[in-house]
């Protein structure tokens, strides 16, 4: 066998041995910390936060998918919006940890999940319906405010869904609603978790996942400019990162929209 399936096959074991102990380590965080949901919510936050780590911590021991992040200088103390690219499941758990107390816009369907959705309202975060638009979107902004009163960071992933690398944006309006609505300044988040946690994948690679925040949008852009501002600075930061990625000593696979762009970046894997 040569070095290349050898590889391959490497990283699937591996894969697979962490994907059974996220599991089985998510399922005991819910099982035992239970009884969190009826203490103050910031010892459930507490939990939220250690079971981030120790996930964070599996995945470099376990598959060697590492993590970095740059520019926390632009995270200010107090209450933020912080808009992120979304590209893989490592995003919902890996990105809690880098905040102070932050409320996670979320999907309503998520809080139909046995303990996990009664945890996400012990979290107070902000739970979003896709049904009957107006009315949720009024929701969303209601307690939006309410929870940045509170001082704490609004985390909401732009585009609704994962995205895979290289795939066009998609950003939705409710990211410039809470824009306006807040009046606070926006912290754009590049991120290419996608090249290592691959979305509907089992696979794992070994490398560095670079998380990094961008220099915040002040409030009080007109909401075409703001858009505008706020796409190019994400999408343009994550584009450097999947090609700092792919050119790094033991790149991930490349999607091939990537490969298209940039197909003088492609190595043997």
């Amino acid at each position: 066998m040569n070095p290349g399936p050898l590889r391959q096959t490497i990283t699937f074991v591996r894969s697979l041995a962490f994907l059974l102990l996220f599991y089985l380590v998510t399922a005991l965080f819910l099982l035992l910390g239970s009884p969190l949901l009826l203490a103050p919510r910031r010892w459930a936050m507490a939990g939220l936060d250690l079971h981030g780590r120790t996930c964070i911590c599996l995945l470099r021991v376990v598959t060697g998918t590492r993590m970095e992040v740059r520019g926390r200088q632009h995270l200010p103390q107090g209450a933020c919006l912080v808009a992120a690219k979304h590209q893989s499941a490592w995003d919902t758990f890996a990105l809690i940890p880098l905040f102070r107390d932050p409320a996670v816009v979320l999907k309503a369907e998520l809080t139909t999940i046995p303990l996990y959705g009664s945890f996400c309202r012990k979290f107070e975060h902000i739970i979003v319906s896709r049904e009957r638009a107006a009315i949720a979107l009024k929701s969303m902004l209601e307690t939006s405010r309410q929870r940045a009163e509170e001082g704490r960071e609004i985390l909401i992933f732009p585009e609704g869904t994962r995205s895979p690398p290289g795939a066009p944006p998609d950003y939705k309006p409710g990211i410039v609603a809470l824009y306006e609505s807040l009046g606070l300044p926006c912290i754009p988040l590049a991120l290419n978790s996608g090249l290592y946690w691959p979305r509907r994948s089992l696979m794992r690679y070994p490398g560095t996942i670079v998380v990094e925040f961008l220099e915040p949008i002040p409030p009080g852009f007109d909401r075409r400019t703001f858009r505008s501002t706020l796409e190019t600075r994400i999408e343009t930061a994550t584009a450097r990162l999947m090609v700092e990625a792919s050119t790094s000593d033991n790149p991930p696979p490349l999607p091939f929209a990537m490969s298209e762009t940039h197909p003088d970046t492609t190595k043997e894997t």
